[in-house]
């Protein structure tokens, strides 16, 4: 059992909370249950050390036996070592050390997707976590953040998927610019979420929705600047029925997203 939190093992894993460290290493932090059960469901050969407090081992057994499948063997360690490991304040008993795996764009185009989130210049690590999630959840096809955008393998927006990260092509570091040629040649339209754009209901009722989309969704504070917008096809509002200012950059793409989703089913 790992019991020293000084250890150089100890430390190298910490320090993939770190964004210098994750480049020299292409590694990443995986933490808690539910992110370890769906690495080893649906992406066992990307992960490269397993920890686990024999407590928590205990308590999710069910994650025992995928590992050892996966030729992974869980060490144990004290929860003093867990807590160094964790970037979060409270981990929930295991620490997981991954391979990054980031999509090419090329080839999330070559797929034929009908359905795609762009991430342009968002900064705050749990709305692009949160939006994965939802793109997973609405069925997109993929996700992309431009190079302008938090780090992919931030350990916020990691725990932020809750596993979405496992479950569809994410790309990053790309240029919008590229983005939306590559996306207007698959056949795509370029939808922009946007205050300045037109009234969802509108977009809806004139059967905009129907055709495959890359929605662009920018950044939390500004938005999308003037020269971002005048790429995409339309920008399209979220009208405001209640008193509120404005509404989460992720919940606002969440929406748009489902809107896609359900006039490509009906």
């Amino acid at each position: 059992m790992l019991d020293n939190p000084r250890s150089p093992r100890v430390r190298a894993v910490a320090k993939l909370a770190k964004r210098g460290a994750r480049s020299e290493t292409g590694l990443f932090l995986l933490e808690g249950p539910q992110a370890v059960s769906e690495a080893l469901a649906y992406g066992a050969e990307l992960l490269v050390e397993l920890y686990a407090t024999p407590t928590a081992l205990e308590r999710y057994g069910d994650i025992a036996r995928p590992a050892a499948d996966a030729g992974l063997e869980v060490e144990f360690v004290t929860e003093q070592v867990l807590d160094t490991m964790a970037d979060t304040v409270t981990p929930q008993g295991f620490v997981a050390v991954c391979r990054q795996f980031p999509t090419a764009v090329k080839d999330i185009f070559a797929a034929s997707p009908r359905l795609i989130a762009v991430l342009e210049e968002v900064r705050d690590p749990g709305n692009a976590g949160t939006i994965i999630r939802a793109a997973d959840a609405a069925g997109a096809d993929a996700v992309i953040l431009t190079g302008r955008s938090v780090d992919l393998y931030n350990p916020k927006v990691v725990r932020s998927t809750t596993g979405s990260l496992f479950h569809l092509p994410v790309a990053r570091e790309a240029a919008l610019g590229d983005i939306v040629e590559r996306a207007r040649e698959a056949g795509l339209q370029v939808l922009a979420a946007d205050i300045k754009g037109d009234d969802l209901l509108d977009v809806r009722t004139a059967g905009v929705l129907g055709a495959p989309t890359a929605w662009v969704f920018g950044n939390e504070a500004r938005g999308l600047e003037d020269e971002h917008l005048a790429l995409v096809d339309r920008a399209v509002s979220l009208p405001i029925y209640g008193q509120a200012e404005s509404l989460n950059l992720a919940t606002a793409a969440s929406v748009c997203l489902y809107e896609s989703a359900f006039a490509h089913r009906s």
